[in-house]
């Protein structure tokens, strides 16, 4: 699969000029963990995450604190909090690769660029409900993808734990290859396995 097939699109985006209490509240309501930050070109700048966003906005108690500790004043723009510059991955990454980043850099959102301009994001939540999906949501769009491709009535398809096996009724390689690849790009597989049906005769 590959981050186009996982990513959510069109992407809420704010700019650098944006109000911090403004991306907080497109956080709250959209339910998301980060915002990519644009230009007015749609190019990435930036990222702004929930961290961001509410480090220094809570100080400690003033019971708490001693009289010479100065605090810093949080910022008011997207600008003055955002992280920037921004990692962004093409819409043509492979999945597990983007997953490493997210991992790798103990991040939860990933901006999908095209160039320079934001496409779509992607984070841990999008790949935790991809792996939930149900085999039988799976074999319902893998075995559409396939008609689309082959036509009704060709293809066997079965699911297991989101492994896709597939039994072709025509011996062409180069379909069965084609459907390997649809099938792989459904969200929720992990493997898929294309046979010819007279195989198994």
């Amino acid at each position: 699969m590959r981050a186009r097939d996982l990513m959510s699109a069109p992407v809420v985006t704010v700019t650098p000029e944006t109000t911090a209490k403004h991306a907080a509240e497109l956080l709250a309501e959209k339910g998301f963990t980060a915002l990519p930050v644009v230009d007015d070109d749609g190019r990435l700048v930036g990222i702004v995450t929930e961290a961001d966003l509410i480090r220094d906005r809570f100080p400690p108690d003033i019971r708490s604190r001693r009289d010479h500790e100065q605090h810093p004043r949080p910022g008011a723009i997207v600008a003055q909090v955002m992280t920037s510059p921004a990692t962004g991955m093409s819409a043509g990454s492979d999945l597990a690769e983007v997953g490493r980043a997210l991992l790798d850099g103990r991040i939860r959102a990933m901006p999908v660029v095209d160039g320079s301009t934001v496409v779509g994001i992607l984070t841990r939540g999008d790949f935790v409900r991809a792996f939930a999906r149900s085999d039988t949501a799976i074999e319902a769009d893998v075995r559409h993808h396939l008609e689309i491709y082959g036509g009704p009535g060709r293809w066997t398809v079965e699911v297991d734990d989101g492994a896709v096996r597939i039994a072709d009724r025509y011996d062409s390689g180069t379909d069965r290859h084609v459907a390997k690849l649809l099938a792989e790009a459904v969200p929720g597989v992990v493997e898929a396995k294309v046979i010819y049906q007279e195989d198994e005769r």
